[in-house]
């Protein structure tokens, strides 16, 4: 199977609630963004899923959890976007990541990070937890694919458009270094 023939599908996990979120914002840009033989899902809201408890990470699990835990492992990459918030990752976010802990979705699956801040740090620290968080379930981290954004709400119009030329290049160079990654995995040995 040629590259042109393969599908590669992201899936995009917001950690921001907000109805009108530049994080959001951030992952509908990248669906304008995607190299040729990509396709992407955006997935639901993650306060769908319960709290996360041990006790209840049982066969058959929550529907819910199934749900998400099918959708991941679907995917050939993720892309994570986040805000920060008090400094760290946004509980929702964090909670969804816990539930993929157990059951292993995320083990070497290429990740992004995108990260969007309304003020000059570009949402570092979340960042770094996200990688920690990452790197205890294995997942494959790609630096080149990742992409910090401060000032965040700057960079879109007032449709949520984004207009900022070098967020969008590196969004796109982002996408193409996922795409690649994930080729490569999918490409029989």
């Amino acid at each position: 199977m040629s590259h042109e023939d393969q599908r590669i599908h992201f899936l995009g996990l917001c950690g921001s609630l907000r109805r009108v979120s530049s994080n959001l914002n951030l992952l509908r840009a990248a669906l304008t963004l995607l190299p040729e033989g990509v396709e992407m899902q955006i997935a639901e809201p993650l306060d769908r899923l319960p709290h996360f408890n041990p006790d209840l990470d049982l066969e058959p699990a929550i529907p819910s959890v199934t749900r998400f835990r099918q959708e991941v492992a679907a995917a050939s990459a993720l892309i994570i976007c986040s805000p920060e918030y008090a400094f760290g990752v946004p509980g929702v976010l964090k909670n969804a990541l816990d539930w993929l802990v157990s059951s292993g979705e995320v083990y070497e699956k290429p990740v992004a990070l995108l990260t969007g801040s309304p003020n000059h740090g570009g949402a570092a620290q979340a960042q770094r937890h996200l990688r920690d968080t990452l790197r205890a379930q294995q997942a494959r981290l790609l630096d080149a694919a990742s992409v910090s954004v401060p000032f965040v709400r700057t960079r879109f119009d007032a449709t949520g458009r984004l207009v900022d030329a070098e967020i969008s290049r590196a969004l796109s160079s982002g996408l193409a270094a996922l795409a690649e990654v994930a080729r490569a995995g999918a490409d029989p040995a």
